[in-house]
């Protein structure tokens, strides 16, 4: 498979070279997307966040970014060597790694329907009779409980108050965090506030996955103004803490507005 050198586009190419077998990803994925039940959850699951609570999107456009940036930062992590054990150890094969990451990617905040708060606890349930009924038209009822099983542990612990014990897992809670450019912070702001929630939010500019020298992976974070440190510092890095991808992954953001030099980079 082809070793990927720079951010090619921001959206899964099936037909692309890739550092994992991707035929079954390649097989699962058109129909998750055109799945009823799945549509409708992802625009129902913003409601409580947007609607209600005001505030920034958990909808439809947060799911595509963040399985498009976890298929990413999985085909990178493949490519430099990294193990991953989540399939693996549950007895499935290799190519059913890449097929945890877009579930669990596209699943994580089905939550929300029920509430903002503890979300991730509340996605369990609902992605758990989600796949009971989806999953068994790619795997028979042994891998079905295995791939649920992985899917699950993923979702769960997109969030910081659980620690993923598997790299799929890792890989959905860096991804979360990487839906961070302007207006998309992941840290709750309120539609018209003035915190550093509010501020922060519209700081970065881009994000860009691509190989690293040193690590199997680059995070280049294009800042224009010092407030967007606030997101890398206290969700970024919160979040690829634990995440099992620590040894993998080096960031590094740079303030690219020269009349604003607070800080002019900062590296994790």
């Amino acid at each position: 498979m082809a070793h990927v050198t720079d951010d090619i586009g921001r959206e899964y190419d099936p037909d692309a070279d890739h550092s994992f077998p991707d035929e079954k990803l390649n097989e699962v994925l058109p129909t998750l997307l055109d799945d009823p039940e799945v549509k409708t959850y992802l625009k129902a699951q913003n409601v409580n966040a947007v609607t209600r609570k005001g505030y920034n999107d958990h909808g439809e456009k947060h799911i595509e970014i963040v399985r498009n940036r976890a298929l990413r930062l999985y085909d990178l992590l493949k490519s430099g060597g990294v193990e991953f054990n989540g399939a693996s150890q549950q007895g499935l094969e290799e190519e059913d790694e890449a097929v945890i990451v877009a579930l669990a990617a596209t699943l994580h905040d089905i939550g929300h329907v029920v509430h903002r708060d503890e979300h991730a606890y509340y996605s369990i349930p609902l992605a758990a009779d989600l796949l009971d009924r989806f999953l068994p038209q790619f795997y028979d009822t042994s891998e079905v409980v295995r791939v649920k099983a992985e899917v699950l542990h993923a979702i769960l612990c997109h969030h910081t108050e659980e620690d993923p014990l598997t790299t799929e897992a890792g890989v959905i809670r860096v991804s979360d965090a990487l839906d961070m450019e302007r207006g998309r912070s992941r840290i709750p702001y309120e539609k018209g506030g003035r915190g550093i929630n509010t501020l922060s939010s519209q700081a970065i500019d881009s994000v860009t996955l691509k190989s690293g020298d040193d690590k199997p992976v680059l995070v280049e974070i294009e800042m224009v103004n010092a407030a967007g440190v606030y997101q890398v510092d206290n969700l970024l890095k919160a979040k690829l803490h634990k995440s099992l991808l620590e040894d993998y992954i080096r960031i590094v953001a740079v303030n690219t507005k020269a009349e604003d030099q607070l800080v002019e980079r900062i590296e994790l």
